[in-house]
């Protein structure tokens, strides 16, 4: 993992990013200039091609439909669809490209031969990249210090394959005879230190999954010693931190909160994503416009009642707002008075309003709400009183999620699926912890462009 503005990206998919970049504006510049012969058959003069513009449209699109995360690994005909549908849209959009600006995007032969090659090579790479990362060479060897019920959610991790990057030496258990973790991964090193077994093993991080800390509970002196020669230690949280993009409830307390790095505010800060946020709503309501149009006709002709739908939602510091959605349910959907949970497949939702949701155009005028400062386009879902007072009552720290402005699109919103019940609220609760810690303008732009992914391909819709 390498950390950019507080924020962790896999070193592996950076690298992936990277190579595929380079090898995109090589195809492109040797088939412009092998294909077009110094002029592009639309009347372009080739001098003026830009193969770095061909290669940045290429792998802005790849990020869009998932390829630079891991959900590609699970299969080929996942790898084949995600690919197939990049390099589709990329041929629709550097057509448009040629037709309005032809003497910077090739149109002809060339052009298809330049896609069809790009295409290949990402298949090729990706292939390549998945026998690479099946090794252990370059994964990061770590020793976890535990064998209880945090230690095995680092296994779990291990055997599933979400701890990419990572390979797990052992565990070292700390005088217990109950192990949460496989008998045979559990380290017998009774004579040896822990910096002379972690050193043995070829570990380099030492990640302490230890719940009880006080009262002699940790090797205090066997950590220093490893801190002190060179190896890096981690808790359980910042593990998770960097790993999942997660901060786990079971794992945090108030004080590590507030003696931990992020959690900040600043007035700088927010003048900078106010700023941020009129310039993206803006540009979205240029472009989204029509659609909004089209979306008010088709809910007006398909259903009695009002095109939008307000509701109150809790924002910043607490306060409440009114939010504006299209509506996407029956006008009676809760003609019980009382506030219920969306469900799967839910019967409450017309037609029109399932492809709405499916494609996240109810939320457009949210952009409204964003205009007036009740909301930024980033950031945690607001929820509604009822759910709040519920919610905050059940699960710890949950009014932590209020100490920035909700968000049209938010982090836990293109990590974990559409949330509907107490359980689901707490799993998402651990992403917005984590963007409230780190939050940044780069993950701002993070968080938008996966959310393009997440209306692409449909993830998370109810």
């Amino acid at each position: 993992m390498i950390r950019f503005f507080r924020h962790y990206i896999p070193m592996s998919m950076l690298l992936l990013t990277v190579v595929e970049f380079l090898v995109f504006a090589y195809i492109s510049g040797f088939v412009a200039e092998r294909y077009g012969a110094g002029q592009f058959l639309s009347g372009g003069d080739a001098t003026d091609y830009k193969p770095w513009l061909f290669a940045a449209i290429l792998t802005l699109l790849n990020s869009t439909f998932g390829l630079y995360d891991w959900e590609w690994t699970k299969g080929l005909m996942s790898l084949l669809i995600r690919v197939g549908g990049s390099f589709f849209v990329s041929a629709g959009v550097l057509a448009l490209g040629g037709q309005l600006l032809p003497q910077v995007f090739p149109v002809g032969l060339e052009f298809l031969v330049g896609i069809l090659v790009a295409g290949l090579a990402s298949v090729l790479i990706r292939l390549l990249f998945m026998e690479w990362d099946k090794t252990d060479l370059f994964k990061k060897r770590i020793l976890v210090l535990g064998t209880g019920s945090r230690a095995a959610k680092i296994e779990e991790m291990a055997s599933t394959g979400e701890a990419q990057g990572l390979y797990v030496v052992g565990y070292m258990p700390l005088g217990t005879s109950h192990h949460y973790v496989p008998r045979e991964r559990v380290l017998d090193e009774e004579h040896a230190s822990l910096f002379e077994t972690a050193t043995r093993l070829g570990a380099t991080e030492i990640v302490v999954a230890v719940r009880e800390r006080r009262g002699g509970g940790l090797p205090m002196a066997d950590l220093l010693e490893c801190k002190l020669r060179g190896l890096h230690i981690l808790d359980l949280p910042a593990f998770f931190e960097r790993q999942t993009g997660i901060l786990p409830l079971e794992a945090i307390n108030a004080s590590w909160m507030i003696f931990s790095e992020g959690f900040s505010q600043g007035s700088a800060r927010d003048v900078v994503k106010r700023l941020f946020d009129l310039l993206i709503s803006g540009t979205f309501l240029l472009f989204a416009f029509p659609i909004m149009l089209l979306a008010g006709l088709f809910i007006r002709m398909e259903s009695r009642g009002p095109v939008f739908y307000t509701q109150e939602r809790i924002g910043q510091f607490g306060h409440p707002f009114t939010i504006y959605k299209f509506r996407s349910m029956f006008t009676d959907a809760e003609k019980d008075g009382l506030p219920v949970w969306a469900r799967q497949k839910d019967d409450r939702t017309t037609r029109v309003g399932r492809f709405i949701r499916r494609t996240r155009i109810d939320e457009l005028p949210q952009i409204l709400n964003v205009f007036l400062g009740h909301m930024s386009f980033v950031g945690p879902r607001p929820e509604r009183p009822y759910f709040v007072n519920e919610l905050a009552g059940q699960i710890p720290y949950y009014h932590a999620r209020h100490s920035v402005k909700p968000g049209i699109t938010g982090w836990a919103q293109v990590k974990f699926p559409y949330g509907a019940s107490v359980e689901d609220a707490m799993n998402k609760l651990q992403y917005d912890l984590y963007y409230v810690k780190n939050h940044s303008l780069f993950l701002d732009l993070m968080v938008l462009l996966q959310t393009t992914q997440v209306v692409v391909l449909g993830k998370g819709v109810r």
